[in-house]
């Protein structure tokens, strides 16, 4: 055994007696390991023991492994990491501003499956043969997903931090994800209460999109989140937010995201908002956007018009007696816009296009209209309109003011 793995046992035992949480109370386990790494090296000077050649170092190696994470709590505490994920124990990644890189890092087996049994265990959350994925979140708001054997070769496990570097649209700005005049535009569009789909590929910050546009919602209105995990945070007043739920061993007490949809209906929502649909959910979506409840929602795809075309086809799945005959005509006239937003290969965040949806279907097509556009890197105006004038002036918002030319302005 070397110095570490001494120490932790110490620690260990220590927190045990004392009966504190690892995880919850880091602060206390770092006071124990500081007196324990202070009683090893008094100890040492009396009798042989492997050395410690940084007491420092040494003692955050410790409070990783017994409050943290082990070997990947560095790159959790590193806030310029976005994600980390082991394909098997001695692969393990990060990803920084969204280009991958390979650590130095080399796991057991089983330290990947301690790992992830200590991940599971504040979210009440299992992974087992009978269910070989699971999505959690961690204790700093971090998501979590696992994938076992016999689905893959060995344990994977992917954790996407919760870095949330814009929390409204004013950051989006300055972080040259948004323009000025477009982040005005959006936050009068929400205010308003018109419908947003938020689109993109995975991991082009469809979320923290969302999150900063939420933000734009008036305080006195009641808004009910539905998401997988909870990832959503709305700074706003009345806010509930909900999150599914894994069935137990014996197959019962599932919450699908489409269950929650539903409930949040008997909920009184002025706002109902979907972490992302993928599923039959939309459609029940639909139904509450269409009976004038306004909302918003991500949805994964690689442009605005391919996200139009999922919406209008993921509600098939909800039954036989749902035809395209009635969703498209729906999405149609539910939809208001769609921000879509992309992953550049510098690892920048940019709104790539704002369509507006203006209620028109010929041929089964869904019509829409350029609001801004990406070009030359720069979010610039182009010659589309929302639909819903009337709700943007009795927000107190002249769409002529927000939208009319000006430099920068382009056609197309």
């Amino acid at each position: 055994m070397d110095a570490v793995e001494i120490i932790v046992s110490d620690v260990r035992d220590l927190v045990r007696r004392t009966g504190i949480d690892p995880v919850a109370e880091r602060t206390a386990v770092r006071r124990i390991a500081d007196d324990v790494v202070g009683a090893y090296l008094e100890r040492s000077l009396s009798r042989p023991l492997p050395p410690i050649d940084d007491a420092e170092k040494v003692t955050r190696a410790v409070v990783d492994i017994v409050a943290g994470y082990g070997p990947l709590q560095p790159y959790l505490d590193d806030p310029d990491v976005e994600e980390i994920w082991i394909n098997e124990p001695g692969r393990v990644f990060v990803a920084r501003r969204g280009r991958s890189e390979l650590t130095t890092v080399i796991l057991t087996a089983d330290e990947v499956r301690n790992l992830v049994e200590r991940m599971l265990k504040s979210s009440g959350r299992r992974v087992d043969f009978s269910s070989p994925f699971v999505d959690a979140m961690l204790p700093d708001g971090s998501r979590l997903h696992v994938v076992i054997p016999e689905v893959t070769r060995h344990w994977c496990v992917n954790i996407r931090k919760h870095v949330l570097p814009a929390s409204s649209l004013d950051d989006l700005v300055k972080l040259g994800t948004l323009s000025t005049q477009a982040a005005r535009f959006l936050d009068a569009a929400v205010a308003a209460g018109l419908n947003v789909l938020v689109s993109g590929g995975t991991q082009a910050g469809k979320t923290t999109v969302l999150n900063c546009l939420l933000g734009a919602i008036p305080a006195q209105e009641r808004v009910i989140t539905c998401e997988e995990v909870l990832e959503l945070r709305i700074p706003l007043p009345d806010v509930v937010s909900m999150q599914t739920r894994q069935s137990s061993l014996e197959g019962t007490g599932e919450i699908s995201l489409r269950m929650l949809v539903k409930e949040a209906l008997r909920m009184r929502p002025d706002r109902l908002v979907v972490g992302e649909v993928r599923q039959e959910e939309s459609f029940d979506l639909l139904m509450a956007l269409n009976s004038g409840k306004p909302g918003a929602c991500t949805l994964h795809a690689n442009s605005a018009r391919e996200a139009v075309v999922k919406l209008s086809l993921l509600p098939l799945l909800a039954g036989k007696n749902i035809g395209s005959e009635f969703i498209v005509p729906t999405v149609a006239g539910c939809v208001d816009l769609v921000v879509h937003v992309e992953l550049d290969r510098d690892g920048r965040r940019r709104v790539r296009e704002i369509v507006a949806v203006p209620g028109r279907v010929e041929n089964e097509t869904i019509g829409l209209e350029p609001v801004f556009v990406r070009r030359a890197d720069e979010l610039v105006r182009a010659d589309g309109y929302p639909p819903h004038a009337d709700r943007f002036a009795r927000a107190g918002f002249d769409l002529t003011d927000l939208l009319d030319a000006r430099p920068g302005r382009t056609t197309g």
